[in-house]
Formats: C-alpha cells, structure tokens, sequence
C-alpha cells in the first residue's frame, strides 16, 4: 500500500513538473514561436534552444529531488512508528520512551490516568514521549525503607534518562535506516537508490539530534505545562524555584508520596482482581457540578485516561438554571464522548432546552430511553425546581409520582422488547420506583456517595458531587470532595462488573483517591469479612499529598443488600 501511494505520489508530481517546465519552454504567443523554428541560412532547421532555457529534460531532476525526499521522510516516519517504545527504568518508575515527529519538538510526560505534562526542551522536528508505565514496588519500599537515598536520587535518574536517551538513538537510528531504505527498494527497486534513501533518513535524524542537542533548555523543567488531573501539580508539589531553594523539605514530601503509591501497591495486592475486557463498556457517572468549570477539566481528563464510552450526569449542572449560565454548557461538546443528562433541582427548563441543542448530547425526561454506546438508558427530570430558598419545594410526593412515571415507562420499553439497562434520575426517592425494573440505576442530589441493592435487586449508586458542591464549597473548610464513579459494563449483558470511585481532594485537587470496587455477583466466592459491608473491598489510595482531614472523608460504605425503606432526602442539598 504504501509503495503504491509513493509511487503514484512521485509519477504526478514528475508529470506535473514536466507540464510546467515544458510550457515555460515555449515563446509565449505567435510570431515568437515561428521564429524559433529555423536557423539563418539553414531552412527548416531549428534554432539551438538558448542558453539557459527551461527544458522538460532539465525538470526532471527535481522530481526526482522531491520524490526522493518524500520517500525520505515517509520511509524515517514508518521505521520509527515500527519501532514501538523503548521501556526503560528511571529511579523508582519504569518507562516507555518513543521518538515521534513534531513540528515543535519538546518533551511530552504521560502520567496515566493523572494527565501529562510539556516541556519545551528542544527546538528540533523531533519530539520524545516518555510514558510513566508503573512503579516498582521493590524500588520504591527501598526509598522509603533508606530515606538517605533519596540524596542521591537525582543523580540516578540522570543517569537512567541518559542510558535511556542513547539506547532509544540507537534504536531510533536502525529504525530510520531500516524504513527508508525498505521503503525506497519498494518504489525505485534499485539497491543504490535504496541505500541512498536510508542513508540521508540517517542523516537527518543525526541532524536532528545535533539541533537538539544545540537547543537544549535547561531551565524548561522550571516551566511546565501541565494538562489533565496534574493541573494541580505546582499546588501539589510547589513552585520548582522553591523546591530548589527548600530542598530538604521536598525531600520529605517525595518520601511520603512514595510512601503511599507504594501503599497503593500492596493494598491493591490484596483485593479481588478485576482486568476490563477491551471490549468492556466504560462509562462514566458525574452528578451535581453546581456551576463549577473545573468539572469539566476534570471530566475531560477522566475521558481521555479511561477511555470513556459514555458520560451520564444525573443533574444540578447549574446553580440558579438562569440563561446567563447556559453558555457555561458549552464545553460539554469537547469532552469527547456522548453525555447523557437528566434535569436536576437547580436546572431550570431553559437550561435543558438549551442542552437539546448541543452535539453529541441526549437530554432524557418523562422516561425517555435512548441508546447509547451500546446501553440503554431511560430517565426522568426532577419535578422540583428549587434553585434558592425562595422557592417552595413540592415535598417528596411530587419525586414518588416522578419515579413512579419512570416505571410505567421502563414497562412499556420491556414489552416493546427494547429493556432498559440504566435508570436515571436526579433525586434517590424516584429511582426507588424502578426497584426491580431495571439492574443497575443512578441519582445525585446527596453531595455523598450511597451505594445499594433495593429490596427488588436493583442496584442504587447515588454520586457525589462532581464540582465539589459548587462555589458553595468555598464556604466548608476543608473544600468539599470532587466525586465522580467509573462504571465497568459487560458488553453483551450490559451488567455491572465493577466500578471504580474517584475522589479529588476538593478545589485544591490536593490529594486523588480511586478505589475498585466488585459486586458481590461478580465474585460469588468471595464473601465480606466481618464488619465489612458487601461489594466494598479495601480502598486502594493513590494519594497526592496529604489524605482529607475527618470532616472532608470519603464516601460512606454502600449499605446492606437487604431490603430497606427508602431514604429522605433533602429537597436542596
């Protein structure tokens, strides 16, 4: 395929040249053209063309010039996307480094599922991408066990990048050589062509190096671009300029970051093991954002890490639901999967009208059901509208008749043979309606996690707030928890196979917390040990700086699988 396209590339640009260069050949018009035909004293001959004019014949090395070129460079591009990443040990981390073209050069670090971050180390057409893959947790339980290590801690990961950096130039330049001269054999099938291909791909990458070489910044590390959950990187680990200047507070930090990473570790080596199929239907619920813009960079974030097939939020995006607020809506075509959205208290019709309008979105009310990555999911809006005290709420009847509504629509899409997987709504009181009806079914309005099996054996999660309560957070001290639960579904079944809850350290992100969680029908062997509520194995901290304080904890313990009456909620969290 591609010596097809290299060579069908190169015989129009040859032919377009030789158009070209053949037209400027020519006198433009007429007389001029005649005159040109025959020399003096030698009737019907041709005059010699003149010094220095344009000839078809002199074009073609320029075609040949720029096929080759491009052989050149599609050849180098194809050997080092075939040589796949180099993984490599740096410090307590081990790492896949991969050389890629770019226009801008830089050094991008991936730190899955927390974000990545940009240096501008180099202005060369080259870019180097650094995957942090995983920790060691041999490595890492030795910096803990001998702090006085970590002194000698950047010097070793100096040297590791180093290794890395000659191994993968190596690597790199076998690539470039392979590819070019396997690809230029393909379209010239001529040897000294082909090695000549490989021989200037090697070339340029060397020039490359050498560029990058004579640009390297030093200083970039002190200016990162940070994108995804490591936004709140500098409030995390501090300004680099101070980290410099009060170093062996750092080092106390760094030692307690690895501390609980390499907890993660060894709690994590305990629980019930759960691997997603790649076929697994990810999807992610997010609840009660109350107006909040970080939501959204944190929802991409999420999105983009997991590999998000679908996003459901079960309401109060808003805060007052006034047209004012809509355009605060707009990101939510960028996030990059299907959001699905049920009205909540706090959003007013407006606000849902608006919503119907936006790509890529599906409002659900009165027990509409649509179908979605694979799911189907029903829901309904809360009947409530209670933006401020000043409205008087409806009272928990008018949220019964809303669930009850649900219901009679999840029968009619059970007869109809399309059953539902999902229910939605904002408010817990309407989907204990649906207790039987459907698996699995999703609420928020509590500003806390609550996660159940009703009496039927339908399961309840309700979401915490994923904008951390909103600008009314300022007001609790410390800032309330970021909240939002990845859903892992069965791709044929549509059933829960495990779900992991995300916790962020309030608006500060000072801490990032996920747990997995496996329902107790997943693993029938496994029963809870004493004391220990169903479908809620030990949490697995990944914490970034110091844990939440008591008053800022995490989510309560799902509740008993026996049947309970439903709880009251409050009608404006």
């Amino acid at each position: 395929m591609a010596r097809a396209v290299v060579r069908v590339t190169y015989r129009r640009v040859a032919r377009a040249l030789h158009r070209v260069t053949d037209r400027l050949a020519r006198p433009a018009r007429g007389g001029l053209v005649r005159l040109a035909r025959a020399a003096p004293g030698r009737p019907g001959s041709r005059r010699p063309a003149r010094r220095g004019s344009p000839h078809p014949e002199k074009a073609r090395p320029f075609a040949r010039a720029l096929g080759l070129g491009a052989v050149v460079l599609v050849g180098a591009w194809l050997g080092l996307l075939a040589v796949g990443t180099l993984r490599t040990p740096v410090g307590p981390m081990d790492t896949g480094m991969t050389l890629r073209p770019s226009l801008t050069g830089g050094t991008k670090i991936d730190v899955p599922p927390l974000g990545s971050l940009d240096l501008d180390t180099h202005l060369a057409p080259l870019r180097l991408d650094v995957d942090v893959e995983a920790l060691d947790p041999d490595r890492a339980r030795a910096l803990v066990e001998h702090p006085e290590r970590l002194s000698g801690l950047q010097d070793e990961i100096g040297r590791d990048v180093a290794d890395g950096a000659w191994k993968l130039a190596f690597r790199s330049s076998v690539a470039v050589l392979s590819g070019a001269t396997a690809l230029g054999l393909a379209v010239y099938r001529r040897p000294r062509r082909a090695l000549a291909a490989g021989g200037l791909a090697l070339a340029l990458l060397a020039t490359s190096g050498t560029v990058a070489y004579a640009t390297w910044n030093r200083k970039s590390v002190l200016e990162p671009r940070f994108s995804g959950l490591l936004t709140s990187a500098p409030s995390v680990v501090g300004n680099a300029r101070s980290i410099v200047t009060e170093f062996d507070v750092y080092q106390k930090e760094l030692a307690r970051l690895v501390t609980n990473v390499t907890k993660l570790y060894e709690t994590t080596s305990t629980l019930p093991t759960y691997q997603p199929d790649p076929s697994t239907i990810r999807v992610l619920h997010v609840s009660d954002i109350h107006l909040n813009p970080l939501a959204w960079h944190v929802i991409g974030s999420l999105v983009k890490q997991y590999r998000i097939d679908l996003i459901i939020d079960s309401g109060d995006t808003m805060d007052h639901g006034t047209a004012a607020e809509n355009r605060f809506l707009d990101p939510i075509g960028t996030l990059g999967a299907p959001y699905v959205w049920v009205r909540g208290n706090h959003d007013s019709m407006a606000t849902q009208e608006y919503l119907e309008a936006l790509p890529n979105v599906h409002v659900l009310d009165d027990g509409r059901a649509v179908t979605v990555a694979g799911v189907r999911v029903a829901g309904i809006g809360d009947p409530q509208y209670t933006p401020d005290r000043s409205v008087r709420p409806l009272g928990d009847a008018s949220e019964h008749a809303a669930g009850r509504a649900l219901a009679a629509a999840l029968r009619a899409e059970a007869r109809a043979g399309t059953p539902v997987d999902i229910a939605v709504a904002h408010n817990p009181l309407a989907t204990h309606e649906v207790d039987g009806l459907v698996p699995l079914a999703l609420a928020g309005h509590m500003h806390r996690r609550i996660n159940e099996v009703l009496g039927r054996g339908t399961r309840l999660k309700i979401e915490g707030s994923t904008g951390g309560g909103g600008l009314r957070a300022l007001e609790q001290d410390p800032p309330a928890l970021v909240e939002a639960s990845l859903l892992y579904l069965d791709r044929e079944t549509r059933r829960l196979q495990a779900w992991d809850e995300i916790t962020l350290g309030g608006l500060g992100l000072t801490s990032v917390e996920v747990s997995r969680h496996i329902p107790d029908e997943v693993l029938p062997d496994t029963s809870p040990s004493p004391g220990t509520p169903p479908d809620s194995p030990s949490p697995s901290p990944f914490l970034l700086g110091p844990p939440p304080s008591p008053s800022g904890s995490p989510p309560e313990p799902p509740a008993s699988p026996s049947p309970s009456p439903a709880p009251r909620a409050p009608s404006s969290p």
